[in-house]
């Protein structure tokens, strides 16, 4: 029997079957059961005939998920337990998954959609922004990388636009979202209920109906995709975001004259110095990888990392659990942020490496 309180629900509409995040009051966030629930539910669909395609979307009003539950990370790093690494484990094998699943994998990015929420959507296809679409990496914020596949993402992004993203952890919106290649369509949010209702129709048979059919609804509604800005700041991010090290791309952010960018260096400084350096060095290595199982290695190494360290507990503490927005980071200056730390982000954790075998 199938509850409404299930923090996933699985359902089927017409040859469509469906996962819906349910846990709206948490901003749909993500949980160690709710990511095996999700890729037990695709690996039972993929070989079922009846299935043609798969929708992705959150309960609530407000978006489709604000990433992984990150106070039972806080809880699970002060004990220096293990759960958070299972966890990750596992979600990056479902993103993996998601990638190349050979079905569609219809993702309705409407509302809020980061880290996580991007790990279970932007790996799919087709994906649908709207007008209140707002996708992010923001991890550099609590003392993360980018994970879930972000940093592949955001190393395809084109110039320098992931770097951008990635340092600062900033929200786009739809038009940006689609410029950076984390999106396929726009569809207005009030036209999804009229989609979703299209695609569980008796025209659906095949993959491409499912992909004709999200084309169509978004045919004809350029004009409402909310302006983007991306676009307009390529010189200056793509001029800036190239220097070799965090420090010398805040420097040329603050010395470049646009409002903007001193924006951008004023955000990076409120960041994680340690996870700012690793974030960078990061982003140059997902570019040289060749396939996201490869990435997701990398970024599982990071992850693991980062339990050990003073800035994963202070960032989420400042940021979830007191709210106060004032984190207290160690080291305190990216110039006091030292190559062996770094490192540490790249060596292989004590339980070994997520491994792309066991990604399939």
């Amino acid at each position: 029997m199938v509850h409404d309180d299930e923090p996933v629900l699985l359902g089927r509409a017409g040859r469509i079957a469906q996962i819906t995040l349910n846990r709206p009051r948490a901003l749909n966030a993500l949980t160690h059961p709710m990511v095996l629930r999700i890729s037990g539910a695709l690996a039972e669909w993929e070989t079922d005939e009846s299935v043609t395609a798969v929708l992705v979307s959150g309960a609530g009003e407000r978006g489709l998920c604000a990433g992984g539950d990150i106070r039972a990370i806080h809880e699970d790093a002060r004990a220096a337990g293990s759960a958070s690494a299972a966890f990750w484990r596992d979600e990056y094998r479902l993103n993996a998954r998601i990638a190349r699943y050979t079905k569609p994998y219809v993702a309705l990015m409407d509302g809020i959609v980061m880290g996580g929420g991007v790990g279970v959507s932007a790996h799919g296809g087709p994906r649908i922004v709207t007008e209140r679409s707002a996708v992010a990496m923001p991890e550099t914020g609590i003392g993360l990388v980018p994970d879930v596949g972000g940093t592949y993402l955001l190393s395809r992004a084109p110039g320098e636009l992931g770097t951008h993203l990635a340092l600062t952890g900033r929200a786009v919106g739809a038009a940006d979202a689609l410029l950076c290649g984390l999106a396929d369509h726009f569809v207005p949010s009030e036209r999804l209920a009229a989609l979703r209702t299209a695609l569980a129709g008796p025209g659906i048979r095949e993959a491409a109906d499912v992909v004709e059919t999200v084309r169509a609804y978004g045919t004809g509604h350029e004009s409402a995709v909310p302006g983007g800005q991306l676009a307009a700041d390529r010189e200056w991010i793509d001029a800036c975001y190239a220097a070799g090290t965090v420090e010398e791309i805040v420097e040329r952010l603050l010395g470049s004259g646009r409002p903007a960018a001193k924006e951008a260096a004023e955000t990076i400084l409120t960041r994680s110095p340690t996870a700012l350096k690793a974030t960078l060095e990061a982003m140059r290595r997902a570019r040289r990888l060749p396939t996201l199982e490869q990435v997701l290695d990398q970024e599982y190494r990071a992850s693991c990392a980062a339990l050990a360290t003073h800035d994963l507990l202070e960032g989420i503490r400042a940021q979830v659990i007191d709210k106060d927005r004032r984190p207290r980071w160690s080291p305190r200056e990216l110039a006091e942020v030292t190559e062996a730390d770094v490192a540490r982000f790249f060596a292989a954790p004590p339980g070994g490496d997520l491994g792309q075998a066991a990604v399939s």
